[in-house]
């Protein structure tokens, strides 16, 4: 299987720190997170890309899409704080050759408080090379 989860999570990771000190970034669901502004980034599909493979079978590409989610608590702004986070991951994303799929709010399920959610999803094809192409 051809596998760029930790490249992916690494680098939006490493970056999303920097830019925003104090944010809590996961690669799963985390229903009870320690400390907001939170990210969750996950990869939700990996499969193998039929038209780069070799009639027996060898996998030289493979799709793979991510799902990211960010989460805001402030009692004011955090519909902009997820706005905000959310631009940076995608920049980071369409950096390293993903494609945008769609990025909408949504409803957190079961919160005990106001929080606000953005989700976007994004897919690439992955190389055994290492490399990430963009999908058509």
């Amino acid at each position: 299987m051809i596998d760029c989860e930790n490249k992916v999570i690494d680098t939006v990771a490493t970056s999303l720190r920097a830019e925003y000190p104090g944010i809590f970034v996961s690669s799963a669901y985390e229903p009870i997170p320690p400390t907001f502004p939170v990210v969750s980034i996950i990869q939700i599909d990996n499969y193998t890309y039929r038209r780069s493979e070799t009639i027996d079978g060898v996998e030289h590409q493979a799709v793979t899409t991510f799902e990211i989610n960010a989460y805001s608590d402030l009692v004011s702004g955090k519909k902009e704080q997820c706005k905000a986070i959310m631009s940076s991951v995608d920049a980071l994303m369409q950096s390293l050759g993903f494609t945008r799929k769609g990025m909408s709010p949504r409803e957190v399920p079961n919160a005990d408080k106001p929080i606000y959610r953005m989700v976007a999803r994004y897919d690439a094809l992955a190389g055994t090379n290492g490399q990430i192409y963009k999908t058509k």
